[in-house]
């Protein structure tokens, strides 16, 4: 015989998992006007407790009743909390996949992500002058 509190449990954790599903933590694609794909990404949380108990009055109690048989009303709740925090966007870019926080941490996670836009930058300098040498 199923316990009372099964049911609210069971009940709790389906609702649940319709709120939460991959969409939630990954996000549907977005492609902006240059092309670049933008794919949200969230970090979910949740709680869940329950808990529950048959009442009866000290009179009516008979001591080798089994308590799954019992007719005693029963007392019992659940309860859950969710917070979905965005963290960034994963970003597709001209053949670059780069994952772009929502808060820098420090000084150190943005220069971090700055460096291999830096490279470029470098790269593309290099590349600019050797092609205005060539020609000269």
């Amino acid at each position: 015989m199923q316990q009372p509190v099964e049911n609210l449990m069971k009940t709790t954790m389906e609702s649940i998992k319709k709120m939460i599903d991959v969409n939630t933590v990954v996000g549907d694609p977005v492609e902006t006007k240059d092309g670049t794909i933008a794919i949200p990404i969230s970090r979910v949380c949740y709680a869940f407790v329950a808990g529950g108990g048959d009442l009866a009055k000290k009179n009516e109690e008979k001591p080798d009743q089994d308590p799954l048989d019992s007719n005693y009303p029963f007392a019992g709740g659940t309860g859950a909390g969710v917070t979905i925090m965005p963290i960034g966007f994963l970003t597709s870019s001209n053949g670059q996949l780069r994952m772009l926080p929502m808060n820098y941490n420090n000084t150190v996670d943005r220069i971090i992500d700055m460096v291999p836009s830096f490279i470029e930058n470098i790269d593309a300098m290099i590349k600019n002058r050797h092609n205005d040498n060539s020609y000269s």
